[in-house]
């Protein structure tokens, strides 16, 4: 895969869905009375997607519980719906490049896309269910829920970015100047080094795009990446997993530096923390999660209601100011805060949302490679 295969368009991406417009979303309708004082669903999402306050504004609309059980990964995800046979969730929350890991598990149930407002979604991380998400025409499985990325965050009191424009490398993350202060995640932290090796010359431009192609050229790219990695590993001081790690490394753990969502640490200067967060030169890593239906999910109509609350822009506005991700519903942003429309300027200064790299579907052969070269470096 090529860098111009994998890099989001500007527009297509991002700005499509407002440059058309859409109808509004309608207001919801009234729940029955039966619903509401009967409902109750299991949601399994990323950690810090649903704020306390947004699912209790749903209960007290709808009289639904939700029972939120929060995730840190994909992999994390797939095993527990493996295990459980696609049962003991209603909703859950993958990444749009996991659907060739999907597909085959036939663990997902199709929408049924009249109960959904689909037209309030930006239309082109709307195509990417009937596009990646019908397995074998069944249906579309996947809808889009939360966008954002994954580039670099520090303490502005304690590191500043050594490039004269102010625009950080992913390569100062394992720099001896910043050594035993920085994170990572292990899997994108590797990858996006190889992106920093790219750029600096020490591997041929295109390699990490060119992995996912084929095994051969997976484990000839991870094979110098790991061996890079290892050699620095060092002076990192944290690994982490999910949300509230990036957070507490940034706070707690003497991190000034490191490779995190987009999402920690702009809820951390939202609340005033000396912390931020851009794209780096080599270009973030970008990402859509969406909601899909496990084929054991049992509380359906509560699943409808609970996406129709989330499609609603107002909703979604009120989320991404808590969150610090970015909503694909059209003029959520409208309903966010100064600090939200602030903070993602400062994200993503000049051409850095043209320079987002998509990430490129994974087959479950290329997930199986990385999880070695991942373990590797991990044990090392």
């Amino acid at each position: 895969m090529t860098k111009t295969n994998s890099t989001f368009n500007r527009r297509s991406f991002l700005k499509s869905g407002t440059a058309v417009g859409a109808a509004a979303l309608a207001t919801p309708a009234l729940v029955s009375k039966a619903l509401a004082s009967s409902g109750e669903m299991t949601l399994m999402d990323w950690s810090d997607y649903w704020p306390e306050d947004m699912l209790a504004k749903f209960t007290a609309e709808t009289g639904i519980k939700v029972n939120y059980v929060g995730i840190g990964s994909n992999e994390e995800l797939i095993n527990k719906m493996k295990a459980s046979n696609g049962g003991g969730a209603d909703l859950i929350g993958p990444t749009n490049n996991r659907s060739l890991q999907w597909g085959p598990l036939e663990l997902l149930q199709p929408f049924d896309m009249s109960r959904i407002n689909i037209d309030a979604a930006n239309p082109a991380m709307a195509k990417i269910g009937p596009d990646a998400w019908d397995f074998g025409g069944a249906g579309n499985t996947w809808i889009p829920h939360i966008w954002g990325t994954e580039g670099m965050a520090w303490r502005v009191d304690k590191f500043t970015p050594k490039d004269a424009s102010g625009v950080p490398s992913y390569g100062e993350i394992w720099s001896e100047e910043n050594a035993g202060k920085t994170m990572i995640r292990a899997h994108s932290g590797m990858l996006c080094a190889g992106l920093f090796m790219e750029a600096n010359g020490e591997m041929d431009a295109g390699s990490v795009w060119a992995a996912y192609e084929s095994e051969e050229n997976m484990r000839a790219t991870w094979a110098k990446i790991t061996e890079w990695c290892i050699a620095r590993k060092s002076n990192l001081k944290l690994i982490w997993n999910d949300a509230d790690s990036q957070k507490n490394g940034l706070l707690n753990d003497g991190v000034i530096v490191g490779q995190t969502w987009d999402g920690p640490p702009l809820a951390l200067k939202t609340a005033g923390e000396p912390v931020t967060y851009q794209a780096p030169a080599e270009g973030a890593m970008a990402w859509v999660d969406g909601l899909a239906m496990p084929k054991g999910a049992t509380n359906i109509d509560e699943v409808y209601e609970l996406i129709k609350f989330a499609y609603d822009p107002m909703n979604a506005g009120v989320a991404i100011d808590k969150h610090g991700y970015n909503s694909p519903i059209l003029t959520a942003d409208t309903h966010a805060g100064a600090n939200y429309a602030k903070n993602f300027a400062e994200a993503y200064p000049g051409d850095a949302l043209a320079n987002l790299n998509a990430w490129p579907a994974e087959a479950p052969w290329y997930a199986d490679i990385r999880t070695e070269y991942v373990n590797k470096f991990q044990s090392s």
